[in-house]
């Protein structure tokens, strides 16, 4: 599941777009307060934005160059003003392409999704990692559920990561300890408890309730 942050103040547009791009599995967010758009931003830590040109208070251009500033996710522009100059500002701007409207639904669905294969893809790892509506994101260490976004320190990212690539399987003491042995010279037997345990009451408080399960004497399983 990608996120992407539509930046539109035509709204039955934004909801037409945001219909299309959810139907495919996607997390949608329309931007909500047009003079503080860099916060929203931030709090949602999008895969692809979507930015009109012509916006209340300043257009897409300088939000693109905000964006740039403390991100390179990919950038889409859409605007009728699609004149090749305005096109080529786009791209100088840090944009990544350019829609025209009137906007072809299908159209923007294949831009998209091409550009978010291009980014997120060619690497053959998925950016997130889903299980019984808990997603974890690969590229900030965060864990999301429910619209409640999770902090994990390295550790319990660390765990939880491996516990999710391997769900339905036991994952043993010692192969948890050595994903740790990755950011440490030597960790104690009784690090992977602590963490473990600060990491399941995150979950807890978040609605994930006995979200991984001890096996004892074997290891930790997410079924």
């Amino acid at each position: 599941m990608y996120k992407i942050f539509i930046i539109e103040d035509d709204f039955s547009l934004a909801e037409a777009m945001q219909k299309q791009i959810t139907s495919w599995g996607n997390d949608v967010r329309l931007v909500e307060n047009f003079q503080n758009i860099i916060a929203e931003f931030a709090e949602y830590d999008p895969h692809l934005v979507l930015v009109d040109i012509m916006l209340p208070f300043f257009n897409g251009y300088h939000w693109c160059t905000e964006i740039r500033r403390i991100s390179n996710v990919p950038i889409i522009f859409i605007s009728s003003a699609a004149d090749n100059m305005n096109i080529v500002m786009a791209m100088n701007m840090g944009g990544d392409d350019f829609i025209p409207k009137p906007i072809d639904l299908s159209v923007m669905t294949a831009k998209i999704q091409a550009m978010l294969r291009r980014t997120y893809d060619l690497s053959g790892k998925i950016p997130v990692i889903e299980h019984k509506g808990a997603v974890l994101n690969l590229n900030d260490t965060s864990l999301t559920y429910k619209d409640k976004r999770i902090e994990l320190t390295k550790n319990e990212f660390r765990i939880l990561q491996t516990l999710m690539e391997n769900k339905g399987k036991v994952v043993s003491r010692d192969t948890l300890m050595t994903k740790l042995w990755q950011m440490d010279c030597y960790v104690e037997e009784n690090t992977l408890t602590v963490n473990v345990t600060r990491l399941r009451k995150k979950l807890e408080a978040a609605g994930l309730e006995a979200f991984i399960t001890t096996k004892v004497g074997s290891g930790y399983i997410i079924e």
